[in-house]
């Protein structure tokens, strides 16, 4: 069973689900989709050894409020992110952020006068095109989608979030990353998000990735089949001084495919940052 979420913050009507644990400088982990922190959580735990580790679900995922008239949409979310760093008092965390969260991450930066002592962006959404065929299919018709029969729709998240696996999903991986999508409000949630992504987002900030001049990370499984490594290196050159780790034999859901490649990579890392900022 995955640890609950301990904590909760509101903001603009939205209830966000969080947690904060361990000892040393802030680092805050970012969860893309269509997951939650829950992904993140072992490597977080791991991590929590030398770093007090922020952790938490977006609105529209996971443990956090998913109210149909709330927008959760990648503007949004960068704004809110730009919120709870000011409320837990962090002025200049280490970011680590996957998928969605490292648009987030970005705008939150560029757009909403966030700053960071390093930023990690592991198989991340930052430039355009992005979504599968699958995502685009749902995105054009979020109404239809949430309508069909549970089990149909069960079939359908389970082989889509099975193709973020380079190596796999064991049965209980699985279970952990479709059933919070499933139910009366799980499965509405899932293609109103869906339906709320726009490529515009990251359009939007893009130009402005020559600007970043805090120490940035880009990690990347070499077999992501949704986003692929084109776009690290792509990303790489757009980014003055970032530096580029590909992982082998990992997909999109890195963290499932190479837990021990990349809880050793994310190590190095931040231990070489928090190093340089003591």
């Amino acid at each position: 069973m995955t640890p609950t979420l301990t904590r909760q913050s509101a903001w603009n009507g939205r209830t966000v689900a969080w947690d904060c644990f361990g000892d040393g400088p802030p680092l805050v982990l970012l969860h893309g989709t269509p997951w939650s922190s829950a992904l993140w959580r072992p490597i977080a735990e791991a991590l929590s050894s030398r770093f007090t580790v922020y952790l938490g679900d977006m609105p529209g995922y996971g443990a956090s409020s998913k109210h149909p008239d709330h927008a959760v949409d990648l503007g949004v979310q960068a704004e809110l992110f730009a919120h709870l760093l000011g409320e837990w008092g962090l002025e200049r965390p280490h970011v680590v952020a996957h998928d969605f969260g490292g648009v987030v991450s970005l705008r939150a930066r560029l757009l909403h006068g966030a700053r960071y002592a390093s930023l990690c962006l592991v198989d991340v959404v930052a430039l355009s095109p992005w979504g599968s065929p699958f995502f685009t299919l749902v995105k054009e018709n979020a109404d239809v989608f949430a309508q069909v029969p549970p089990s149909v729709h069960r079939g359908a998240v389970e082989a889509y979030i099975g193709g973020a696996s380079y190596r796999g999903l064991r049965d209980d991986d699985l279970a952990m990353l479709v059933d919070p999508w499933t139910g009366d409000e799980g499965q509405p949630a899932l293609y109103r998000q869906m339906a709320q992504a726009d490529e515009r987002f990251t359009d939007e900030v893009e130009p402005l990735y020559g600007s970043i001049d805090e120490p940035t990370h880009i990690v990347w499984g070499t077999e992501d089949a949704w986003l692929s490594v084109d776009q690290a290196h792509r990303l790489h050159e757009l980014i003055p001084h970032s530096t580029l780790t590909l992982v082998k034999d990992a997909g999109h859901l890195i963290q499932l495919d190479a837990p021990a490649q990349l809880t050793a990579e994310l190590t190095r890392w931040l231990e070489v940052q928090r190093a340089a900022t003591t």
